[in-house]
């Protein structure tokens, strides 16, 4: 199983939205290395759900239940998409600076290429974010 790290707007979708609806299709990415990880995603794989711009943390866990998958909101036809579900939140939110002071962390795509919306997440990593945020990987 591999992991990763999704990006909303909680404006445009929170992870209040996501726990609402259960499970949504993870539409508009237009960023081709996104799309590149969208594509690698498997059923199974698990997700930090992070929400930017405003609250810039790590908020909840989400599983991939539907792979990649034909974007029906891109005119192009280039881009896809994955179905997500809600797994669980996080006890504590994981804050971006709380990533970027943390030595162990400060590899990540997240502190690297922060403008990224979606990104692979190694498995020190996503136990040791686990671990921050109170919950079990």
């Amino acid at each position: 199983m591999a992991h990763w790290l999704v990006k909303s707007e909680p404006g445009a979708w929170s992870w209040d939205d996501q726990v609402r609806d259960g499970t949504t299709f993870w539409s508009g990415v237009r960023n081709y290395q996104a799309s590149n990880n969208l594509k690698a995603m498997k059923i199974g794989d698990r997700c930090f759900f992070y929400h930017s711009v405003s609250e810039k943390k790590i908020v909840g866990v989400v599983e991939v239940v539907k792979e990649y998958y034909p974007d029906h909101t891109d005119e192009s036809g280039r881009f896809g998409m994955v179905d997500l579900e809600a797994v669980k939140p996080l006890v504590n939110a994981v804050s971006l600076d709380q990533v970027k002071e943390d030595p162990r962390l400060n590899h990540l795509a997240l502190v690297k290429q922060s403008r990224l919306s979606v990104m692979p997440v190694d498995d020190a990593s996503w136990d040791l974010i686990c671990q921050l945020g109170g919950i079990t990987a």
